[in-house]
């Protein structure tokens, strides 16, 4: 991985951050602290993003490329759009990392440290700045859960339709007389 230098609170960063499509809500003065919070991260094909099991505390937004989540070993998903965020779950529920993320390929991401809030000069400016995140994502965490509710019930009729096939090659049970 390359990583940058914290990135600094101003008006080119901000533009910039303003084109990652789950940022353009935010007010001018709260990317500004997000960039307070952030570094750029490079990383090249197979190279581990987060690892199952870890528990640091950085959220990420895709800039660039891709990554795929792995848990336990099996693909869970490919993330490829620009903006889209992951390792949310981590800082939510405060548990170790559920899945890994390796890159894809050459893959450009902004890692937001969110357990550097000391950066922020009150507790009420670092506040207000973690609930904007959650509602991001919430929005995040809706969209995902809404595809895994059509992935389960998918999973689920495929079932139904294995259960009836074995249950149709089952051979009747025959009776036995004495």
């Amino acid at each position: 991985m390359i990583e940058s230098k914290y990135l600094k609170d101003d008006m080119h960063n901000i533009q910039q951050l303003l084109s990652i499509p789950s940022l353009k809500n935010f007010e001018i003065e709260n990317l500004g602290k997000m960039l307070m919070l952030s570094k750029i991260r490079q990383y090249e094909d197979g190279e581990p993003i987060i690892k199952q099991g870890d528990t640091d505390l950085w959220l990420y937004f895709l800039l660039s490329g891709k990554v795929r989540v792995k848990k336990d070993g099996i693909n869970i998903c490919t993330i490829s759009r620009r903006g889209e965020i992951f390792g949310e779950m981590r800082i939510l529920d405060k548990l170790s990392r559920s899945a890994s993320v390796y890159a894809e390929g050459k893959t450009i991401c902004l890692g937001v440290n969110t357990a550097a809030t000391e950066r922020f000069s009150s507790d009420d400016e670092a506040a207000k700045f973690l609930l904007l995140l959650y509602k991001v994502f919430a929005e995040y965490m809706s969209v995902r859960l809404r595809l895994l509710n059509e992935e389960l019930v998918k999973t689920k009729k495929q079932l139904e339709i294995l259960q009836k096939r074995t249950d149709e090659k089952k051979p009747s049970p025959s009776l036995k007389t004495s």
